[in-house]
């Protein structure tokens, strides 16, 4: 089986019905530096949030998630009449019937038909066990979707991931063999300085004084140490996709490293080669924490 790591975005949709009522989840997810949950809830559905927070925490560890839990009715809503209302209306119609001569009481469905005299109360004052069990298990249905979903835009991340990782190897050997050939390069540069320094003449500077001079010019530009450790970083990488479980922090870590030894890189690079390979290294390195950025 192949090892994926998991990203932190991804989206996921469930429905489903309870006593009277439809409903319907929506979860979306991004990258964040932990797990932070967000709920939308309905009136009544509010005591929901932690056995929803306790679900979601079993599946996620990173990430900025935000749940909507929205309602809507199977059969339509019995309206009831405002009963102080209804007697306001009722008394004022009364009094104006007895006011115009020949004025008759009004009519019960006149009344009803004012404003504000019936209403529909669409707040809930509390859900059942029955809807709260509902609710809880089309959750638990989206909240499996979206672990699929980032599971599957993980595996797109990996194959991201090992792509630049082929790149910054190539990267690698090609400044090791570069780098073989630094101290020949300030060597014939060193020459080339001290004939234009002495316009000429000759000079009492002996090979083994050259030699010295150039050993340590070279110790100076040795970036052997920091190649060995690019090397050992690869490695862990391609340790760390091979792992099941969450693996952005250590990752994220590891990317620092990756970036510290390119930063040195450039800093010793003695030739013009050098320096360009080692600025491709570090844009292959940015472009690595960007997508790092994604993996829980």
């Amino acid at each position: 089986m192949v090892i994926s790591p998991t990203s932190m975005t991804g989206f996921a949709q469930s429905e489903g019905t309870g006593d009277g009522f439809g409903f319907s989840w929506e979860l979306r997810s991004v990258n964040g530096r932990g797990l932070d949950l967000r709920f939308r809830l309905p009136p009544g559905f509010d005591g929901l949030e932690a056995a929803l927070r306790e679900a979601a925490g079993a599946h996620l560890k990173r990430g900025n998630v935000s749940a909507s839990l929205t309602l809507r009715r199977l059969r339509p809503a019995r309206p009831e009449p405002d009963a102080a209302m209804l007697e306001h209306v009722l008394t004022l119609a009364l009094d104006l019937a007895r006011r115009i001569p020949g004025g008759t009481p009004p009519r019960a469905e006149a009344l009803l038909a004012l404003p504000g005299v019936l209403r529909v109360t669409e707040e809930r004052e509390g859900a059942s066990e029955a809807e709260k069990t509902a609710v809880l298990a089309g959750f638990s249905a989206a909240l499996g979707k979206l672990d699929a979903a980032r599971r599957a835009e993980g595996a797109r991340l990996a194959t991201m991931l090992r792509a630049i990782l082929a790149e910054i190897a190539a990267l690698h050997a090609e400044a090791s063999a570069l780098a073989d050939g630094q101290p020949e390069t300030l060597r014939t540069r060193l020459r080339a300085q001290l004939e234009g320094l002495l316009g000429g003449r000759e000079t009492s500077l002996s090979e083994e004084r050259l030699a010295q001079e150039v050993a340590l010019l070279a110790t100076r530009a040795d970036v052997r140490e920091e190649l060995d450790r690019l090397h050992s970083h690869l490695a862990a990488a391609e340790a760390l996709l091979a792992e099941n479980g969450a693996i952005g922090r250590r990752f994220d870590f590891l990317v620092q490293e990756f970036q510290r030894e390119a930063n040195t890189l450039c800093s010793k690079a003695a030739t013009k080669d050098l320096s360009a390979v080692g600025l491709r290294l570090k844009a292959a390195i940015e472009q690595l924490r960007e997508q790092v950025q994604n993996i829980e």
